[in-house]
């Protein structure tokens, strides 16, 4: 993941809150990879940070 941001001229801090929120993502869902994860899962994670974290 980091080299395809890199390859595309992201910044250094973009590239950092992408890798962050993917690994919050993954550890979220016990470290399933994203490829068997769909829309259900991406709203258990959006629903998780609105209610528990409240960073939405």
């Amino acid at each position: 993941m980091r080299w395809v941001l890199r390859r595309k001229h992201y910044s250094l801090r973009t590239e950092r809150s992408y890798l962050f929120w993917i690994r919050n993502y993954v550890g979220f869902h016990n470290m399933r990879h994203p490829r068997g994860m769909g829309k259900h899962e991406i709203e258990s994670f959006l629903t998780h940070l609105a209610v528990d974290r409240k960073n939405v």
